[in-house]
């Protein structure tokens, strides 16, 4: 094998894409600055135990593992930040009101999460912490959208769903974790006759609200018929009311309704949402509320966040237009070097050209020149 084949699902990143990425990655941490939301960078490398404790054990298959050759412990490659911000807050910060955190770094998977997705990706999220009530979920919704429209995303819709429902429906219900398995994943594939059969022995509340589910997801509709279908289940009321206000809050954009949506099921406490757009194979951005998350560190305290992947991102909006820069000769006299001193002083990119040859830059449009006039250097346009 040559040596400069990489491994499948893992790519180098070339310059217009890089500095694409690089310009998305500052403005998503801007306006999630804008938001109140304070950056933290926890490490790539973890002792697997924390990595996997509690609500990351649903990562286990997608962590890279290895052993530490100074302690002799397992460590592991994360597969997702949410769990390492969930320490910081609980044992580093341990702050009594809300904390707002944002991260973007590198996270690795040992298999793609989705069809042609790498398996390095850049995930950017933010994460509050602190609030139980709606308004938090509603925040992680609107910083989410407004990240999207700093990333020049163009016609998005949001998703809405809530685990809570399905929890309801199968409180009390005895029933073996494969056969639970197996229901989460009919309710997936909304496959009527292999949800009837697993259900055949069910409370007819649960039995009959289960099967509802997989008719009920459309638009703002739906939560009226979820209303009247599930009329008997404890606590769908109001699980009902939050998503409609989550919905209320969400203007110019659509919105849609799934309530047999599982996915993160095992991760998620209550309402959930996910964003879409045109040209993506699968959701932009996932989110919700996730309240057990802190609990395996000692402090089990509300939270709602999203998270995103910018290689992903990137794929689906317009490139940005190459940067303007100024071509000057190679500096051998004070004059030209403090001319092209004071233009990058300026903000400006100047490109020199080294003697004998041109430039081949792809990233920078050399639409101007600095040129000699008497004793003086001056840009002149090309």
């Amino acid at each position: 094998m040559s040596a400069w084949v990489l491994p499948d699902h893992i790519a180098d990143v070339l310059p217009s894409e890089a500095r694409h990425i690089e310009e998305l990655r500052r403005g998503l941490l801007d306006t999630a600055r804008s938001y109140g939301y304070e950056l933290v960078m926890p490490p790539l490398l973890e002792h697997l135990d924390s990595l996997l404790t509690g609500t990351g054990e649903a990562l286990d298959l997608q962590t890279f593992k290895l052993v530490d050759q100074l302690s002799g412990r397992s460590l592991g490659l994360r597969a997702d930040t949410t769990q390492q911000v969930a320490r910081i807050d609980a044992h580093l910060l341990n702050r009594k009101g809300v904390t707002r955190l944002c991260y973007c770094g590198p996270v690795l998977h040992t298999r793609p999460d989705r069809p042609h997705a790498t398996r390095e990706p850049l995930q950017f999220g933010a994460e509050i912490y602190g609030h139980p009530g709606i308004e938090a979920d509603i925040e992680a919704v609107q910083l989410s959208l407004e990240c999207l429209r700093s990333a020049q995303v163009q016609d998005v819709s949001v998703d809405l769903a809530d685990v809570r429902i399905v929890r309801s429906l199968l409180a009390g219900v005895p029933v073996a974790w494969q056969t639970l398995a197996r229901v989460h994943a009919a309710l997936a594939a909304k496959d009527v006759s292999e949800l009837t059969m697993l259900t055949k022995d069910f409370p007819a509340v649960s039995r009959d609200g289960l099967l509802a589910l997989l008719q009920l997801y459309g638009d703002a509709s739906v939560l009226d018929e979820a209303e009247i279908a599930l009329k008997a289940v404890v606590g769908v009321r109001n699980v009902l009311s939050d998503l409609r206000a989550v919905a209320a809050s969400i203007q110019g954009t659509r919105v849609s309704f799934d309530l047999a949506d599982l996915r993160g099921y095992a991760y998620y406490s209550g309402t959930r949402f996910a964003i879409y757009t045109q040209g993506a194979s699968d959701a932009l951005v996932r989110g919700g509320r996730y309240d057990e998350v802190g609990a395996v560190f000692g402090r089990n305290r509300p939270a709602a966040g999203f998270s995103l992947d910018i290689k992903q991102l990137v794929s689906v909006v317009s490139p940005r237009p190459l940067r303007a820069a100024i071509r000057a000769p190679w500096g051998e006299g004070q004059g030209v070097n403090v001319a092209i001193a004071a233009l990058r002083a300026q903000g400006e990119t100047v490109v020199c050209m080294l003697p004998g040859h041109g430039s081949e830059v792809d990233e920078f449009h050399c639409d101007r020149e600095l040129v000699q006039a008497g004793d003086h250097w001056v840009v002149q346009a090309i």
